[in-house]
This record gives structure tokens, sequence and C-alpha cells, in this order.
């Protein structure tokens, strides 16, 4: 850490060699934070846009076997890339007070 400034460890929204998670540590200010602040912009956009596609084509009784097995495969990655998001944006926000056995106030069971 320097000065005020506190850093955290951020799974990144793209993964590394062999599909292996990729992470950044910093107060999240920096080029790589930005990068992946931008990247999950185009994943959540590119999701939305998954989902107005599949009602449309789910309106669409003509819809081929083929097409819906590819539509599916979209969102499946769409899905896989929010959720890594999700992930990453969770593992950021502070836990809640007296989460943790060192604040546990509840006293073990005894008997009288």
């Amino acid at each position: 850490m320097t000065g005020d400034r506190t850093e955290t460890v951020r799974l990144l929204p793209w993964s590394g060699p062999e599909g292996k998670p990729c992470y950044v540590v910093g107060d999240g200010t920096g080029y790589v934070s930005r990068m992946a602040d931008s990247v999950e912009s185009v994943q959540l956009g590119m999701a939305a846009q998954i989902l107005d596609h599949a009602a449309d084509m789910l309106a669409d009784h003509k819809a081929t076997a083929a097409q819906l097995r590819f539509l599916a495969a979209r969102m499946a990655e769409a899905l896989r890339d929010v959720r890594r998001i999700a992930e990453s944006r969770g593992a950021r926000l502070p836990g809640p007070a007296g989460d943790g056995p060192e604040d546990d106030t509840e006293s073990p069971a005894t008997d009288v």
C-alpha cells in the first residue's frame, strides 16, 4: 500500500493461458483496471443485446433449431461473462460488519 490508498485484488474479465483466471493488484485506478472496466462495459452491453435478440427470436415461431442452438451458445457465453463480472465486483465489496469468527456474537452452548 502507498499512503492512504488501499490495494485490492481484482478478478479481470478475461482469462489467461489455458483458461486460468487473471488478476490485478492495485487501487483500481491504473491502466489495467481502466481496461477491465471498459471490457466489462462491452460485455454487459453485448449481454443486453443478446437478451433483446433472444426475445425477438423466441417470439418468431419460424426460428430453426440451429438458430436457437446458436443463440443458446451466445447466451451461455454472455452469462459466463456477466457471472465473472458479478464475482469480481462482489469480491471488491466490503463485507458486512461482524462477518468473521472473531466478531461472532453468539456464545457457545453450555450445559447448566
